[in-house]
């Protein structure tokens, strides 16, 4: 699909809105982003305080019975932004895997579907879902001024893209010149029009505290269970973070030990400490919009 297939997707003024807000909170010190996949997930996000959203590419794929890894097809994965994006009235920034697509048109095609759903900004990674390899850092950047230009052409040109590189997560090349790599990467994605850069599987502070002080674009990292803490990453430079998956785990953890626990022992103890069903359906008696 290429861009002129798409001339007729126009940014809401919502999106609108809601991208310059983006761009407003990335201003902070350091961004952090509950990762969530359908709209309950993030209805209770923004119930606990979250002022913008990500959603989890995983998460989502699981929530319709897919494996995660592009596995769910686009249109699967955008619909459930858009019941996102309509649920919330934060800005939600949303997970375009490698676009669904290799090509610079393809990209460009889910990058408008993805304003169509009322995005106010997307991740786009620089590995292939079928083998896991890297596009060159040229081939990407190819990738990410498509995917500017299509926003461009939808009237977003306030859009926050994203570059997610995955040299550190898949342990590309020797370790001795994965940082660099990386930087290699910052500066084409940077001339490519990326606003910031997504390095999931990197948590050490002495390497993210190098990367901060050398990359042209500012840094987000995926944290988890036993990473440093927000503070700590923000100390080194780190600019946004994000959890992937690790919500979406937790919650279906919970649902798998319950039934587990029902079926074996008879009791629910696995439930404990659970919101109570009141408090959870009142909070979508009068749905949060923007």
């Amino acid at each position: 699909m290429s861009v002129t297939d798409h001339t007729t997707v126009t940014a809401s003024e919502q999106t609108r809105q809601a991208a310059r807000r983006l761009r407003e909170l990335s201003g902070a010190p350091i961004l952090v982003l509950p990762n969530v996949w359908d709209a309950a997930s993030a209805t209770l996000a923004v119930a606990a305080g979250a002022a913008a959203l990500a959603t989890t590419s995983g998460g989502v794929a699981w929530s319709l019975g897919r494996a995660d890894g592009e596995r769910a097809g686009r249109d699967e994965m955008l619909a459930a932004a858009a019941r996102i994006t309509a649920a919330v009235p934060v800005p939600v920034t949303v997970d375009l895997e490698g676009g669904y697509g290799s090509s610079p048109d393809e990209v460009a095609g889910a990058v408008l579907e993805a304003v169509r759903a009322g995005a106010a900004g997307v991740n786009l990674e620089d590995s292939r879902s079928t083998d896991g390899t890297l596009y060159t850092a040229d081939e990407q950047a190819a990738r990410l001024r498509s995917a500017r230009d299509a926003a461009r052409t939808a009237g977003l040109s306030e859009l926050v893209l994203n570059a997610r590189t995955d040299v550190y997560l898949f342990g590309i090349g020797a370790p001795d010149g994965r940082l660099t790599d990386v930087l290699t990467r910052a500066t084409a994605y940077a001339a490519a029009g990326a606003d910031g850069l997504f390095v999931p599987g990197l948590l050490d502070l002495d390497v993210l505290a190098e990367l901060c002080t050398a990359s042209p674009l500012p840094i987000n990292v995926m944290a988890g269970p036993g990473a440093p803490s927000v503070a700590d990453l923000a100390a080194v430079g780190v600019r946004r973070v994000t959890v992937g998956t690790s919500i979406a785990q937790a919650a279906y953890s919970v649902a798998f030990r319950a039934t587990a626990e029902l079926l074996r022992d008879g009791t629910l103890g696995a439930l404990e400490g659970a919101l109570d069903v009141g408090t959870v359906n009142g909070m979508f008696a009068e749905p949060l919009r923007r």
